[in-house]
């Protein structure tokens, strides 16, 4: 009795399921049926999508690429001193420990998207032409913001020329519209414009890309930024050893001069007491030896100052990071551009998806209001 009850079970669960599985392919027949009869309407959109989508491609302006890609070879460890930077301590100077902190490695990719750097960039003269047009003017250009702006008197009047960053952190000119403006074109460059990527995790290549639908402001933008990214993070870098060296340079040439002072002091002694009385001998001897002790003395400090100013600027070598360039952006760039072929299959493909939608989200509410 119960494998009639279990038998039973399975076959009407295997009913329900061939049941299910029919109305599915009966469904999907109807809903075939229903859009064969709008097939008018269809074909309308497709041919209407494949138009727009031709119409586009023979407007859409192509985009070129701006492609650098450098080497970063970052040197590592104690800024090569070792326990020779004992002695330069001995000069009051602080060699520090190394060149690091956060300026090593994958951190200069940070710095190529920071707005410091976005704004000396965009405020840098377009080099390859006559005028002293900016980049940000160029990309107020070629963006047609002039024709939006045209209803407002401040933002028209808007002139980036007058900026300057000054120490690249500030605006020797502040103003609040022109600082907004610069903000909102900083963010949409990096956005939209910029990519700074390591192609390969292993290796210390950097690639930074500009694409822009203006082939000079594509590649004008990229030498520019590079440029001062790079400048920037090579002086960050050896700024402390820099100011070491500076101050070694100063206390070696200050000696130097104490040291000459003496040197002549003792000869002008000599010089002073031509006929001197043998009975007063320490009228010449006296101020001679002293001057003489004084040079010997500041002899040997000097020799020690400038073995240590030489060791610190070996020190700045070897912490200045080497970026070689790879590859350059050259005209003319690669660019893409959306074919006349492709757009049209885009369009049609798009407005057909979209009617067919359409229809059936209209017919599931038509059916549900009955």
């Amino acid at each position: 009795m119960t494998n009639i009850i279990t038998d039973d079970n399975q076959f009407n669960q295997v009913t329900d399921k061939a049941i299910s599985l029919k109305a599915l392919i009966l469904s999907f027949r109807l809903w075939v049926r229903y859009l064969l009869s709008k097939w008018i309407l269809i074909l309308a959109f497709v041919i209407l999508g494949g138009i727009l989508g031709f119409w586009y491609a023979t407007k859409k302006k192509p985009i070129y690429t701006a492609t650098t890609t450098f080497v970063l070879e970052d040197e590592k460890g104690g800024g090569g001193l070792g326990s020779l930077s004992g002695l330069v301590s001995l000069a009051g100077v602080d060699v520090g420990g190394s060149g690091g902190g956060i300026f090593q490695g994958d951190n200069i990719l940070g710095f190529y998207k920071s707005r410091t750097m976005l704004e000396k960039t965009l405020l840098t003269p377009i080099a390859d032409q006559n005028s002293s047009q900016l980049l940000v003017d160029k990309y107020i250009e070629i963006n047609g913001l002039k024709e939006k702006w045209a209803d407002n008197p401040r933002l028209s009047k808007l002139n980036f020329a007058v900026d300057s960053l000054g120490d690249g952190i500030t605006s020797s000119h502040p103003d609040r519209l022109r600082d907004s403006v610069l903000g909102t074109i900083v963010a949409d460059v990096n956005k939209n414009y910029l990519a700074v990527s390591k192609p390969d995790k292993k290796l210390s290549t950097i690639e930074v890309n500009v694409k822009a639908s203006d082939e000079i402001f594509a590649k004008t933008f990229n030498d520019a930024l590079v440029k001062n990214v790079n400048e920037f993070y090579v002086n960050t870098k050896t700024k402390k050893t820099l100011k070491n060296v500076k101050i070694l340079q100063h206390k070696t040439d200050s000696i130097r001069s104490v040291m000459n002072g003496a040197i002549y002091t003792s000869i002008s002694i000599i010089d002073a007491t031509p006929n001197l009385n043998p009975t007063r001998q320490v009228q010449r001897v006296a101020p001679a030896q002293k001057a003489q002790y004084s040079a010997e003395s500041n002899k040997a400090i000097y020799a020690e100052m400038v073995k240590n100013l030489e060791l610190t600027k070996m020190s700045l070598a070897k912490e200045a990071p080497l970026i070689q360039i790879i590859d350059k952006p050259i005209y003319p760039l690669s660019s893409q551009r959306l074919g006349l072929i492709k757009g049209l299959i885009i369009g049609c493909i798009a407005f057909g998806f979209l009617i067919t939608l359409l229809l059936i989200l209209g017919k599931i509410f038509s059916d549900a209001s009955r």
